[in-house]
């Protein structure tokens, strides 16, 4: 159960002030400051299970799993020790491993799309070689993106990008050059005939769309019926290659990813968060033609010192390896609805108008009537009372991602007692609001 002690954030609030001082905002990624919750980050001391700690003994029940990698719960004790044995080997090789080697095959057997990986350092790091990769294949060079959608930060993605920049307000960021830009066309989410559009005034430069096939960047908001085979049989039709970011989807959704849920396979996929198993890593991979390219073997270049790496390769190979076992996904799915049901509900019968809903271990919850279908619709959410809403639950020991505009993840940790607490805490809550 979470602690029942005061609220107190001293210690959190001390070290963020000097933090400010040393880093833009404090922080090393901007949504973690707070700033469209409002008050200030608390800062973490430990993490276990489904459970957080601050620096001032405050105890949460977690919703982010570090966004998303956490799927097997917070130090998972096969995984740490698995890390330990690997630790007492060295911390990296620059060099092969045979890790390298368990992981590719563990992905390239699970990624319907997968034939041949290639391992980096960050999900922005497989979007950014990726959309190289897309180019070198077709020759050609423009893209398709999707408003709200977010494919790291590269330069070419943030256009309409969601995530952080929506969190921030920021339009796109200054510092991109148009020339950058100009090949980057957007679309609304779920939109096919502005797909088809694209295309028909495009018809021979695209080199491919790339989508989140489940968007958690804009907040939660599934795919319609037929939008993604739309989308396969679009870019089949134009001599375009359709990629699925599944960065936050892979191995979350399903054990395939979203592809394999929704039985759609891309020509590339781009891999993160659950396969490193809490450290960084990132991956892009896809029919053995178009890897061929990448070198060594062919003329795209793409490199990483730290790419491989053999920690990183460990703790993916075991939380796969755990993923592996019966009834992982069911009871991922059974205890996400419990919980987006149980939010839903609650905040319908204290007066609000609500929409959301969840798939496998993601969940997300909007402050409007809906329905959500695409960003512009995500917009139209009373910001100002989520803001609201997670404050309250912050107090109470429920942890949630501090912005209205990111899905919110489950775990394998979490259990039917941390979920009746946290409705019983959400009721509380809403009922303030």
């Amino acid at each position: 159960m979470v602690s029942a002690t005061p609220f107190k954030t001293t210690k959190s609030e001390e070290i963020f002030a000097t933090a400010q001082t040393l880093m833009p905002g404090g922080v090393s990624s901007p949504v973690r400051a707070f700033k469209s919750v409002g008050g200030q980050p608390i800062v973490f001391d430990r993490v276990e299970g489904a459970y957080i700690w601050d620096v001032d003994g405050n105890k949460y029940i977690d919703y982010v799993g570090t966004w998303g990698p956490a799927i097997c719960g917070h130090a998972h004790p096969e995984v740490i020790a698995a890390l330990q044995a690997a630790l007492s080997k060295g911390t990296s090789f620059g060099a092969p491993s045979v890790q390298e080697n368990i992981l590719a095959e563990m992905v390239i057997d699970a990624v319907p799309s997968i034939e041949m990986v290639r391992f980096v350092n960050s999900g922005t790091e497989a979007c950014m070689s990726v959309l190289r990769l897309m180019r070198a294949f077709t020759g050609r060079e423009k893209i398709i993106k999707f408003e709200g959608c977010y494919h790291g930060h590269a330069d070419m993605f943030l256009v309409k990008a969601g995530s952080g920049v929506a969190t921030l307000g920021l339009p796109d960021s200054p510092g991109v050059p148009k020339t950058t830009t100009s090949s980057t066309l957007t679309a609304p989410y779920n939109d096919l005939e502005a797909v088809k559009a694209l295309f028909v005034e495009n018809p021979d430069s695209i080199a491919g769309v790339i989508l989140e096939p489940v968007v958690g960047n804009a907040g939660f908001i599934v795919p319609d019926a037929g939008f993604l085979e739309g989308l396969r049989e679009l870019t089949q039709e134009y001599g375009a290659l359709l990629v699925f970011d599944e960065v936050m989807t892979g191995f979350r959704i399903a054990y395939g990813g979203a592809q394999e849920k929704f039985g759609i396979t891309p020509d590339l996929t781009t891999l993160g968060k659950v396969i490193g198993g809490g450290l960084p890593v990132g991956a892009y991979g896809g029919r053995k033609d178009i890897m061929s390219l990448v070198a060594p073997a062919g003329p795209m270049y793409q490199a990483g010192t730290l790419s491989g790496n053999p920690l990183a390769m460990t703790a993916g190979i075991k939380t796969l390896e755990l993923l592996q076992k019966p009834g992982t996904y069911e009871y991922l799915t059974q205890v996400t609805q419990k919980l987006s049901q149980g939010l839903l509900q609650a905040a319908r019968d204290c007066g609000h108008a609500v929409c959301g809903g969840s798939l496998s271990a993601m969940f997300g919850l909007f402050f409007t009537a809906g329905p959500v279908r695409n960003y512009e619709d995500a917009k139209k959410a009373d910001l100002a009372k989520f803001s609201r809403f997670h404050r309250g639950m912050l107090e109470q020991g429920i942890y949630l991602a501090p912005s209205q505009f990111e899905a919110g993840f489950t775990s394998l940790a979490h259990t039917d007692e941390d979920i009746e607490q946290t409705l019983a805490t959400a009721r509380m809550v809403l009922a303030t609001l």
